[in-house]
C-alpha cells in the first residue's frame, strides 16, 4: 500500500513539473499529433511563443492575426471611386461595432505601378522599391497640412498645405464610425470645415454619456461632443489662439482621465507641460518645462533633467495609482509622476531608431508603446521592466508604419491608427493566445 502511494506522489509530481515547465498551458492537440508523426514527444516543448506549442511560423503579429480589408475603402463611398484614406491619426473602438477613426482628409487613390528602372534620376535606381512592401508615398506628408512634427507653425493651419485642393487631397470624411466589418456607418462630414488638423479621439470611461472628446492640435484645442455627433457641447481652449494657460493650449495631443472625471492633456507638440483639468472642464494645475537643447541650442542631444519635456506626444493613468505616465517623445524616455505633477521616476524606450508615438494602458496596468521607428508595439510593466515586443514594417495587411494612437474592444480587438501609413488597422487575438502577450482590455467603468 505503501508502495502505491509513493508512486503515485512521485507521477503527481512529475505532472506538476511538466505543467510548472509549460507554463501550464497543455499543448495543441495538432502539436501533439505532428510532434507524434515526427516520432517525438506527445509533450510540445517550453517556449516563448505568443500561442504555446506552435508548430512552425513566426510570432510576426504577436499574438494577433491582422483583419485583412478592414476598414472598407472610402472609394467604395458614391462619388469618392477616385479617393481613399489619409493620414489615420486617430482611433478609437466605443465597442467592436462602432469604432471612430479621425483622419487628415482623403488622398487620390493610386493604383501601384509596376517596378521599373528610373534612369532618369540615376542609373541604380528603381520604383517602386519591393513592390507590396514598401509604400509609394508617407501618407502623414502627403495630407493637409503636410508634416507636422514639433515646431511646425500651427497659426497657418491649411495655409501651410501646397498640393491643390481636389487633385493632390481633399478635405472629406476627416470623421467616420466603422462597425465590426469595417463597414462605414456613420460620416461626421458636418464638422470637416471646423477641423484644422485632426490629432486624436477618445470617449472617457467613467462617462455614462460616452460623450467623444476630439483634439485639433492645430486649432490648440479639445472639442467634446454628444454621443451620436449632432451636438458640439463643449470646447476647451481656445480655437486658433496658442499659449499655455487655463484656457489656452500650444498643439495638444492626447488625453488620459482618472475615475472620479479628472482629465490630464499631453499638451503638446510645441508645448511643453502636461494640463490638468476636473470633471467639467475646469483647469487645476500644469507641471512642465521646455528642455532646451544641450551644446548648441538647437539639435540633440536634449535636456532630460526631470520634468523638462520636449514633444510631450502620449500620456496615460493608473486609475488606481492615480500615477500618470508621460511620452516625452523626443527625449526617448517614459516620465512617472503623481496626479499633481510630482516627479516619481523614469525609464528609456531605448536608443536609435526607437521612437514612442503613443501610449496606452489597459486595465492590467501594463504600458505599451507603438513605436514609429521600429514598427513594434512595445509593453512595459508600471515600473518600465521591457515585457514583450511585437510588429514588423510593411503596408501588407499587419505591417506598420506610424502607429499614432492605440485602442482596444470589450473583446480585445486591438487597432491602431497609422500616420505614415494612411489608414487604421484591426487586429484579433489569435486563438489559443498567451494572455501575458495580449494588449490588456480598457477599463470599462461607467458603460458597457
Amino acid at each position: 500500500m505503501r508502495k502505491r502511494i509513493a508512486v503515485l506522489g512521485t507521477a503527481a509530481l512529475g505532472f506538476i513539473a511538466i505543467f510548472l515547465l509549460d507554463g501550464g498551458t497543455a499543448p495543441p492537440a495538432q502539436a501533439q499529433a505532428q510532434a507524434q508523426a515526427q516520432g517525438g514527444s506527445a509533450r510540445a516543448p517550453a517556449s516563448v511563443a505568443a500561442v504555446a506549442g506552435q508548430i512552425g511560423g513566426q510570432d510576426i503579429f504577436g499574438a494577433y492575426e491582422p483583419v485583412a480589408n478592414w476598414p472598407q475603402d472610402l472609394a467604395e463611398l458614391p462619388g469618392h471611386e477616385k479617393w481613399t484614406w489619409g493620414s489615420a491619426e486617430g482611433v478609437f473602438a466605443e465597442s467592436p461595432d462602432r469604432v471612430f477613426i479621425f483622419q487628415r482628409g482623403e488622398l487620390p487613390k493610386i493604383p501601384a505601378p509596376r517596378p521599373r528602372r528610373t534612369p532618369e534620376f540615376g542609373p541604380s535606381l528603381a520604383f517602386p522599391v519591393g513592390a507590396g512592401r514598401v509604400p509609394m508615398r508617407n501618407a502623414t506628408t502627403a495630407s493637409p497640412p503636410a508634416n507636422g512634427g514639433t515646431g511646425q507653425i500651427a497659426e497657418d493651419g491649411l495655409r501651410l498645405y501646397t498640393g491643390n485642393f481636389g487633385v493632390d487631397a481633399q478635405w472629406e470624411h476627416n470623421l467616420v464610425v466603422v462597425n465590426a466589418q469595417g463597414k462605414i456607418i456613420e460620416e461626421w462630414t458636418q464638422w470637416d470645415s471646423m477641423w484644422q488638423r485632426p490629432h486624436s479621439i477618445y470617449i472617457s470611461p467613467y462617462d455614462p454619456e460616452k460623450h467623444v472628446w476630439a483634439i485639433d492640435d492645430h486649432k490648440h484645442t479639445i472639442y467634446k461632443f454628444t454621443n451620436d455627433g449632432k451636438k458640439l457641447v463643449q470646447t476647451i481652449g481656445t480655437p486658433g489662439v496658442l499659449g499655455a494657460d487655463a484656457t489656452h493650449f500650444h498643439r495638444p495631443t492626447f488625453l488620459a482621465w482618472l475615475p472620479d472625471g479628472t482629465f490630464f492633456v499631453a499638451d503638446g507638440y510645441n508645448g511643453t507641460r502636461v494640463a490638468k483639468f476636473d470633471k467639467d472642464g475646469k483647469f487645476l494645475l500644469d507641471w512642465g518645462q521646455k528642455g532646451v537643447a544641450v551644446g548648441n541650442g538647437t539639435s540633440p542631444p536634449w535636456d532630460t533633467r526631470p520634468g523638462y519635456f520636449n514633444n510631450v506626444h502620449g500620456i496615460a493613468v493608473n486609475p488606481d495609482t492615480r500615477r500618470v505616465f508621460v511620452n516625452d517623445r523626443s527625449n526617448k524616455r517614459i516620465q512617472v509622476f503623481d496626479e499633481n505633477g510630482k516627479y516619481l521616476y523614469e525609464w528609456s524606450i531605448g536608443p536609435e531608431p526607437a521612437q514612442i508615438y503613443t501610449i496606452y494602458m489597459g486595465a492590467d496596468h501594463a504600458l505599451w508603446g507603438g513605436d514609429y521607428g521600429t514598427s513594434k508595439m512595445v509593453k512595459w510593466d508600471e515600473q518600465g521592466h521591457f515585457m514583450y515586443a511585437w510588429g514588423t514594417y510593411g503596408i501588407y495587411p499587419g505591417g506598420m508604419w506610424g502607429v499614432h494612437q492605440i485602442s482596444v474592444d470589450q473583446e480585445g480587438n486591438v487597432y491602431v491608427a497609422e500616420v505614415n501609413n494612411g489608414r487604421a488597422q484591426k487586429f484579433r487575438p489569435r486563438p489559443g493566445a498567451n494572455p501575458a502577450f495580449l494588449v490588456g482590455k480598457p477599463v470599462y467603468s461607467a458603460w458597457k
